[in-house]
Parts: structure tokens; sequence; C-alpha cells
């Protein structure tokens, strides 16, 4: 079944969701019938963004709550659930989808050369704590508001980088590796209470994420060559397979690292 004809209910809870992989599969999610919680860091500049995906969320038919706010805050984060919980607790589950999709980090190498600083502990430990940890703070904070039940699903956005090495990346990668055991760990913790935790591994996708990236050229033009389906992962690819795993029949899929790239790293 396409995922475009997939009829959803709900809310889903969308971390980086002004941008890239979150604001695709917040305006996708909507189409199919969802209601979305966006939570964003925008400036002035970039407010339109969001402003954009929560107009085409309502254009849809569905109804949008977004916070412009830090999500690695813990005030921010009790914020957002204690202004929404009155208004998802109608649900079950209340929120039927979780998407952790922020890019935020320091993209530098650990070790400075030709005058340059290398990685403080400083970049280091915020890029591990937004991009990993707070997949985490957030799910405690969920369980606590009892905002989570059978059915529920997070999913957490990753990158074949978490296991291989891209110039400036080291960072970004060791949090994307920690965000994978965190992804493990969580799916065993919450099986009891039916809800099921995974990472999905996009392929080299162009996102304002990637072009922050040192050298993004080299990795797409390799993706362009290697990928058995001829192409860049999309976006869309993303938000069709996180609507296909919000189905109760993917109830059995938990706990792991699911590439969503056309056989991209199989190639690579």
């Amino acid at each position: 079944m396409a995922t475009e004809s997939l009829r959803l209910e709900g809310w889903a809870l969308i971390l980086g969701a002004s941008s890239g992989f979150g604001a695709t599969t917040a305006r996708h999610l909507a189409r199919c019938g969802m209601n979305v919680v966006g939570v964003h860091l925008d400036r002035r500049n970039t407010q339109h963004l969001a402003d954009a995906v929560r107009d085409d969320i309502e254009a849809a038919g569905s109804q949008a709550r977004f916070f412009n706010v830090n999500a690695a805050d813990a005030e921010a984060r009790a914020r957002v659930l204690d202004e929404v919980a009155p208004e998802l607790s109608g649900h079950q589950p209340p929120v039927r989808v979780v998407l952790h999709s922020l890019a935020f980090g320091t993209l530098r190498p650990f070790i400075g050369e030709a005058g340059e600083a290398g990685m403080t502990s400083r970049q280091l430990e915020m890029t591990l704590d937004v991009m990993a940890n707070s997949l985490v703070y957030w799910t405690q904070d969920l369980v606590a508001r009892d905002l989570l039940g059978a059915g529920s699903r997070i999913l957490a956005m990753t990158s074949a980088g978490s296991d291989r090495i891209w110039p400036g990346y080291g960072a970004v990668g060791a949090a994307k590796a920690v965000l994978e055991a965190h992804v493990r760990r969580l799916a065993v913790e919450l099986a009891p209470r039916q809800v099921t935790v995974n990472a999905l591994r996009a392929g080299v996708t162009d996102t304002p994420a990637l072009r922050k990236i040192p050298g993004h050229e080299e990795l797409v033009a390799n993706a362009q060559r290697q990928n058995p389906g001829g192409r860049l992962t999309r976006t869309e690819d993303i938000a069709q397979a996180i609507a296909a795993m919000a189905l109760r029949e993917t109830s059995w899929i938990s706990g792991n690292v699911i590439g969503v790239d056309g056989g991209e790293n199989l190639a690579g």
C-alpha cells in the first residue's frame, strides 16, 4: 500500500519540525490525517520555514501546535509537554509517533591543525546532549505524563556517519552512535508498555544539515555514483517510511537501525 493512501490518526511529536526530515514528515503525516506538535528552534530570519510547515498542516485539515524553543532545554521541554498534555491525553495512545530529528552540533576536527582550535569539551558535550541524550530526556518526560502507550512509535534519525569517518563529523558521528545505543536501551525498557523504538538511517539527503558538513559535495557525488537506485535519498522517502512504521502492524519491529537509503550503505 502506498503510504500516501494511508489513513492515520492521533498526534505526532516532531523534534526538529521546521526543515529537513522533520518538516517533510510533519507535512506527510498531516496529509495522512495526523495532528502535529512541532518543536523547532528558529531565529527571525528562518521563522518563516516553521510557519510554512504549520500552515501546510492546517491546510491538510490537521491540527498544528508549534513551539519555537530549544529542544535540549529541560524547562522548555517540560513547558511544551505540560501545555499539550491535556489535549493529547484524550487519544490512545496520546502520542502515536515521536520523531527525533535534531541536527545541531559542532562540525570540526577533534585535533586542531595549522593553528586552528580543536574540539572543546563544551562543544562535544553540547553535540552529544542535543543530538543523542535529548531522546532519552524527552522519552522520560513523555512516560512521566502518561503520553506514551500501546502503539506509540519512537523514531530517531541517524546516519552512516555513526561508524564512518567524514571530515569534521567527529562529534556528530559520536552522537549518532550514542543515539543508536539509546534506541536499543529504550526499546528494551519500553517493550512492556508496547512502545517501539527504532532508528532510521537515511542515505545521503540534500538537507540544510547536510550542507553544513565540510566536504558535503563529495558525499553527494559518491552517493549519486554508488546508490543502486541511481539517486540521492529524499526527505519524502523518510516521511513515507515513518508513516508506514506508524501502522499498528509494525508492533514487533523494535530496537533496530533501519536503513532507508535504497541500498546505499551496502554499495558504499
